[in-house]
């Protein structure tokens, strides 16, 4: 028997599955809302977990062509005068320790990439799930235009509002965490020299910070602000700001930094959401994957390359028993929730830690910034190989 896999959701963490899943020899059909697959946030870090499952997925040679290798990462510099509290040298240290180089890219090329490995027969754009049965078996998917679609495995890549989710943990809504993200673009030619480096820089200071780098093979710089949300609570990547808005978040700040803020592009806002980890992401043959099992703050740069792993082991799961699918899912969750929820607690604490207002707390975490060597220290998030994790 063929078992036939159906993906809720075709960004990142989705795409990722379909192609691990086809890399593995098993068929899968990818349900997008959309009309077309399409990435709207701009910019994000891929660390050498995230690397190094690209090159074995073969699209690392075409991935580079349109990221930026990072020669310094975790600049951390001080919201008021720029003072650099602490950097990681990239260069050849990050290879060395992990057999991979840290890259930053813009989400729309790195969806495109792995897009490349999925074949296009197994795409089916302008589905929007509403609602999905998982107590019969096969399992059934219905979408709004009243079409219907059973399946053996259901997988829910579909986001923090996930139809999956809801169907498999309960429909209890999201928590705003009362913290908003800006996003903005600029051309590298409008931009000041220090901000054209292939350097990941984080500005941080009281209530907020914000984080530069370059993408798009340098050609565009990635802007991504967190700032107290106030009574904000519009949760979309495609809701606008103005810059006048996001300059008034960091009033007071170096010269530098509010000159950057200046050149970019009119930026997008929504609230962050916060879901606190689950225990269980299965149930027969349903599963979740990606923001919809575990959404995470973006503090540690790690929501993208979660979903790719997550996407890998659950293809390897899959793989070894395609005849007990629901067996294979107990395996993959296993695998899985351990890391994720560590991960999502600790990006859910480094608020506190990037937000101090000034004063002695924040006078001792710079100290310890200074003696601090992250490549090293999170060495349990970019060293993860999922093949050795099964």
């Amino acid at each position: 028997m063929t078992l036939r896999i159906a993906i809720l959701g075709g960004g990142i963490g989705g795409l990722a599955a379909a192609a691990f899943l086809h890399r593995a020899g098993l068929s899968c059909t990818v349900y997008e809302q959309a009309s077309a697959l399409t990435e709207i946030g701009a910019g994000l870090v891929a660390a050498p977990n995230t690397a190094r499952l690209l090159r074995r997925l073969g699209v690392f040679e075409q991935f580079r062509e349109h990221a930026v290798r990072l020669d310094v990462g975790w600049e951390f510099r001080r919201w008021q005068d720029g003072t650099v509290l602490s950097s990681e040298d990239l260069t050849t240290a990050c290879e060395r320790l992990y057999g991979e180089h840290t890259w930053t890219v813009h989400r729309a090329d790195l969806l495109n990439v792995i897009r490349s490995r999925v074949p296009s027969e197994s795409i089916r754009l302008g589905h929007r799930c509403a609602g999905v049965d998982l107590d019969g078996s096969p399992l059934r998917l219905r979408f709004a235009d009243g079409r219907t679609v059973e399946a053996d495995v259901v997988i829910g890549a579909d986001g923090i509002h996930s139809v999956v989710r809801g169907a498999l943990a309960g429909s209890a809504a999201a928590a705003y965490s009362g913290m908003c993200s800006f996003r903005a673009l600029l051309p590298a030619a409008k931009a000041p020299a220090f901000a054209r480096r292939p350097a990941q820089t984080l500005w941080i200071g009281p209530g907020r910070h914000l984080v530069h780098y370059p993408v798009s093979a340098g050609r565009l710089i990635n802007l991504v602000a967190i700032a107290p949300a106030g009574g904000y609570t519009v949760e979309s990547w495609t809701a606008a700001a103005t810059l006048e808005e996001l300059l008034a978040e960091f009033g007071g700040w170096d010269a530098r930094l509010t000159a950057l803020i200046r050149a970019a592009d009119a930026p997008a806002r929504w609230a962050l959401l916060d879901r606190p980890p689950l225990t269980r992401w299965s149930h027969g043959g349903a599963t979740l994957l990606g923001d919809a099992a575990h959404p995470m703050f973006p503090f540690y740069g790690q929501g993208a390359a979660q979903a790719i792993e997550d996407a890998a082991v659950l293809a390897r799961c899959l793989a070894e028993n395609p005849h007990n699918p629901s067996q294979a899912l107990l395996g993959y969750e296993r695998s899985r929730i351990p890391r994720t929820t560590m991960l999502q607690q600790v990006s859910h604490t480094r608020s506190g830690v990037n937000h101090l207002p000034d004063g002695p707390e924040q006078q001792r975490r710079d100290q310890a910034f200074a003696g601090q060597d992250p490549l090293v220290a999170n060495g349990w998030i970019y060293g993860y190989d999922p093949d050795s994790d099964v």
